[in-house]
């Protein structure tokens, strides 16, 4: 059996064509469900902001090297991991900050700031940690990634549909308030359908390999909740400000660290399935502690 370091994901350049288009659908589906008032109030609130930041793109990438540094998992792997970390927060973030009854235009605002941010940032962290890292540099080397290629892609895909997004809300705010309600969950529906697809093609190399990133994604997600929480907790922000904060870190947008496994790493092994695992389980896991969080609030509003 191949070493998982060794293993490619097959994914054709038509699928991999549709789901560029996907994601770049579901940003601009997240991008006119903003407005400019919500970049306005987060620099009313710049203690949030800059917490937000702080835990997004410096605590959560350096906590995921810290990780990678004490259990290190096969390199592939830790490069999965790597990426997951440098991407910026997934939209259903903002659907279970909802449901957990935190701070919803602080979860939407921080969203589509961290978009934009991670436009830069994230090439520049996965760059950063995957050179740091030994056994990730040498398979950095073997692939010849090139930085502005990589960041002309995170532009495509995330910048380019956000600021056109943006621009038709301000022009046609009830329209696109109509599109959004329609193309969020299509959109969704459809970037599930090709991973599903391109997963179900190499399913013996799924089955034969998911045991290894399957505890490890758990970990990683986890302790990704539990940084925001805490994190939070320590800057003494109110208990809605730190669910907020729990489910921005812990919610990842791995449907783009897919797309730029595929498009730059030829589906690699390690790094697909920890990828694809991690877009299962970060739904789980934050559907169950909004869950848990609203049924607790239920339960103190009653006794009160």
């Amino acid at each position: 059996m191949l070493e998982l370091d060794d293993v490619k994901i097959n994914f054709d350049n038509q699928s991999l064509w549709v789901l560029n288009i996907a994601l770049a659908v579901i940003m601009f589906g997240v991008a006119l469900g903003i407005k400019t008032d919500d970049f306005k109030r987060l620099f009313k609130q710049p203690k949030l902001v800059l917490i937000g930041v702080l835990l997004q793109f410096i605590l959560l990438p350096l906590l995921t090297f810290l990780l990678i540094l004490i259990i290190k998992p096969q390199p592939s792997i830790a490069l999965g991991m790597m990426m997951v970390a440098a991407c910026p927060g997934g939209n259903i973030s903002n659907f279970m900050t909802h449901l957990a009854n935190g701070n919803s235009a602080l979860s939407v605002s921080l969203t589509a700031f961290a978009t934009f941010i991670a436009v830069f940032m994230t090439p520049f962290n996965f760059q950063f940690y995957g050179y740091l890292y030994e056994p990730t540099s040498l398979l950095l080397k073997e692939v010849q990634l090139d930085p502005f290629e990589l960041l002309k892609l995170v532009i495509l895909i995330l910048g380019i549909p956000l600021i056109l997004g943006m621009i038709f809300r301000a022009k046609n705010e009830k329209l696109a308030i109509l599109i959004s309600k329609r193309l969020k969950p299509l959109s969704i529906i459809v970037f599930v359908l090709i991973v599903i697809l391109a997963f179900s093609k190499n399913i013996d190399v799924f089955n034969a390999y998911a045991h290894h990133v399957i505890g490890i994604g758990i970990l990683h997600n986890f302790l990704a909740i539990l940084l925001g929480f805490t994190v939070a907790r320590a800057f003494n922000l109110s208990l809605e400000n730190q669910k907020t904060l729990a489910i921005e870190t812990g919610i990842q947008n791995s449907g783009l660290g897919l797309l730029l496994i595929f498009t730059f790493f030829n589906g690699l092994g390690g790094m697909a399935i920890l990828a694809a695992f991690w877009g299962i389980w970060h739904i789980i896991s934050g559907l169950v502690i909004s869950y848990y969080w609203s049924f607790k609030e239920k339960k103190i509003l009653k006794v009160s």
